[in-house]
């Protein structure tokens, strides 16, 4: 189980006589715990939990199921959240046909529509062909945002697909660009970003059951999506509790 300081986020430690840990770094003394081992619920009531979690099912809807007040549901799936989070950003980067999109998520507001309104979060994503999806929150959509992404998150000489915007102009130094043009929202050609584009469609149809998430949770509702989608031809229950039990609690206090 990976375990790092909570205080200085330090990898090495000894191991005390009392059972918890020291920090070799600033020294601090810290208990490790599973995620899973952490959260003071029976076995029981937990794989339960973890059981609503997978189907989807929102802390509210749990409230006559006698698993535990609302609070602590709450609190165990931002747990497992969390966790999902970290674990996506350990994904190999992506190679091969990647296709490239934005996407705004939030509610209906009055005023501006599009990219301008106010209260959107702005998504930047990146996706191999028939594989996996990595989506990342942005504050913009320009050019100095989105291309550190792409050379962080993808391999140089991939084929990158993406719309007319002007921010993936300087593409073609990094690999091929196509440049998919589209008349009435359609593709014209064989050309398209159809993957990335069925993400958003997936990702906001999922989200809706929330009846709308906190700004400041966004990015690891956003994580479990991406976990969810890469691993679409699993069961995910098994992998989630393998996660839990091997990720320590001070990890995702870092998150």
């Amino acid at each position: 189980m990976r375990t790092r300081c909570p205080k200085c986020n330090y990898h090495w430690s000894w191991k005390l006589t009392d059972g918890r840990k020291k920090c070799r770094s600033c020294g601090h003394r810290y208990t490790s715990q599973s995620i899973w081992d952490a959260c003071r619920l029976s076995e029981k009531n937990k794989s339960k939990l973890l059981d609503y979690f997978v189907l989807g099912v929102p802390a509210y809807r749990l409230r006559f199921k006698k698993l535990g007040n609302r609070k602590t549901i709450e609190q165990f799936f931002r747990s497992i959240r969390a966790a999902l989070c970290l674990a996506e950003q350990c994904k190999p980067i992506l190679k091969g046909i990647i296709e490239c999109d934005e996407a705004v998520f939030g509610g209906r507001r009055k005023g501006k529509r599009g990219w301008g309104a106010r209260g959107k979060i702005l998504v930047f994503g990146m996706m191999k062909r028939n594989g996996n999806v990595r989506v990342v929150p942005v504050p913009s959509r320009e050019t100095e945002t989105l291309i550190p992404l792409i050379q962080e998150y993808t391999e140089p000489g991939s084929l990158y697909y993406t719309d007319d915007w002007h921010a993936y102009g300087s593409l073609r130094l990094r690999g091929n660009h196509v440049i998919i043009k589209k008349g009435d929202g359609r593709p014209k050609g064989r050309d398209h970003i159809n993957g990335i584009e069925g993400f958003w469609s997936y990702a906001k149809h999922w989200l809706y059951q929330y009846r709308g998430v906190h700004k400041k949770f966004f990015p690891i509702y956003l994580a479990e999506l991406s976990f969810r989608f890469n691993n679409r031809e699993y069961d995910i229950f098994p992998l989630i509790l393998r996660i839990l039990k091997n990720t320590d609690i001070n990890e995702i206090n870092q998150i």
